[in-house]
């Protein structure tokens, strides 16, 4: 496999035997055609935001735009506007493209293709907050105070425009004073981005007091160059990216505590209590740092912010480590007075997905119910249909990191097809039933120990050798150093 054509067909091949819907159904695709791009009228006492300075800031590539942002000063603290693309407008419940939507659950980014949750004409366009257009919108709202605190906050219908589409490297460039903003970036923009940025560090702040986990997870992607060959590279977060985290997070705590206090229904996303807390607590301890016993989020928080000043070279393989042994996040139907796992990482027992409705059904899910509680109508969903769309969504992200490990493992294979025989440093980050997974440290690719194995545990560092590489099933395949 060595042409570009391989990679995608074997990244579509990937996304369908893992049970995914890859070409968009004729009933799907004639709905799909009858839809105009029309932002409607401001009914439901929708407030016409139009004139504010909202702007979005997402990857370089992308052109499904779920939200976009403002900010403002009022009585000496700090108001914020994260509008939501309205897709729910244009994809009602039990609608033909719903349905296909409702099965795939997510989009999917293998870095060699995107597989869109919604079809492009609909995420890139439609229903997309994009640059110079006007969109209906859901408007979460909060006033935050200098010191991270939540004040006030609200959530209603509006219209919005969007007067800036920028990137998170570029903006994240010029924070650092490194490059400066394309022309989309005017003065007024500049202006909002370095106020949401103080509002954002604030809430980051805050939330680092009250244990959530500060890490620097730093994501391998497939990347295709000009000339179609492929590497595996690492995309780094910066300020910018950063700050459109910490907006998420406090949208998405803002929206689970007012579906809460309408006494709605809700899907949650949690991240359980880890399973493996001894083998960070054994981390810790090789580092020469002490954890409790019983897992606790701020001792983690603390022993990592110790760590990202002492070592910040060697800071993302340790947080690496640490998200690997805490697990993935799930959905789960939460009701008013339930006890809830909560989010472990966030510290926090109220949040929910609702700030990406293209590229999540549960985030769409989310939206119908925050909606019918704004027009007085009851809960689109039961609680059962809830308990299953959760289920149902947790399963389908499981299934997408599948099919993106996959395609980069492919890639990967293809990449380092020239390298056999060569050793490199690498990081444990996986120990299972199914064998034990390192990282390089450069290039970033993952793969397999197949020879001297035994003894290595998540969070080594250890040195391997690259044995052979199948493009054709991904394998990529290593010894250890003795």
């Amino acid at each position: 496999m060595s042409h570009i054509g391989d990679l995608r067909a074997s990244s579509r091949q990937a996304l369908i035997d893992n049970g995914f819907i890859a070409d968009v159904p004729p009933a799907v695709q004639a709905e799909i055609a009858k839809m105009t791009d029309n932002p409607g009228s401001l009914a439901n006492g929708a407030s016409d935001l139009r004139k504010l300075p909202w702007s979005s800031i997402d990857n370089d590539s992308s052109r499904d735009l779920d939200q976009v942002e403002v900010a403002e000063h009022v009585s000496g603290d700090i108001r914020v506007r994260i509008a939501i693309a309205d897709v729910d407008a244009l994809v009602p419940r039990g609608s033909e493209t719903d349905k296909l939507a409702s099965a795939n659950s997510t989009s999917v980014y293998t870095g060699i293709a995107t597989y869109p949750m919604l079809p492009e004409r609909l995420s890139t366009d439609l229903t997309s907050l994009r640059e110079g257009v006007d969109r209906e919108a859901v408007i979460i709202e909060f006033v935050a105070a200098s010191d991270g605190t939540i004040a006030s906050s609200s959530i209603y219908l509006g219209q919005v425009h969007n007067y800036a589409k920028l990137a998170y490297g570029s903006v994240g460039a010029w924070l650092d004073g490194r490059a400066v903003l394309p022309p989309a970036g005017t003065k007024l923009i500049q202006d909002q981005i370095r106020l949401q940025e103080s509002v954002a560090q604030s809430l980051r702040a805050l939330r680092a007091k009250c244990g959530a986990l500060d890490l620097e997870t730093i994501e391998a992607q497939s990347i295709v160059h000009s000339d179609e060959s492929v590497s595996i590279e690492l995309v780094e977060k910066t300020r910018a990216s950063h700050l459109i985290e910490d907006f998420m997070i406090a949208a998405n705590v803002a929206m689970a505590e007012f579906l809460d206090k309408h006494q709605s229904p809700s899907i949650r996303r949690i991240v359980r209590t880890p399973e493996r807390w001894n083998r960070i607590v054994e981390l810790a301890a090789g580092l020469g740092e002490t954890l409790p016993a019983v897992p606790d989020s701020a001792a983690l928080e603390a022993f990592l912010a110790k760590r990202r000043k002492v070592d910040p070279d060697h800071f993302a393989d340790l947080s690496l480590s640490v998200v690997k042994l805490i697990g993935p996040g799930e959905y789960a139907l939460h009701v008013q007075g339930g006890a809830d796992a909560g989010h472990f990482g966030l510290a926090t027992h109220d949040y929910t997905h609702s700030t990406a409705p293209n590229r999540r059904f549960a985030d769409l899910v989310t939206q119908r119910l925050v909606k019918a509680v704004l027009t007085g109508k009851p809960s689109p969903y039961s609680n059962d249909e809830l308990d299953a769309i959760a289920r149902h969504c947790t399963e389908r992200e499981d299934a997408a990191r599948k099919v993106e490990r996959q395609v980069r493992k492919v890639a990967a294979a293809v990449s380092m097809a020239d390298h056999v025989g060569e050793s490199f440093d690498a990081i444990v980050t996986g120990v299972n039933k199914n064998g034990t997974f390192v990282r390089l440290i450069h290039p970033p690719v993952e793969g397999r120990v197949t020879q001297g194995e035994h003894g290595l545990d998540v969070g080594e560092k250890t040195r391997v050798r690259l044995l052979s590489t199948d493009p054709v099933r991904g394998y990529v395949d290593f010894a250890a150093s003795q």
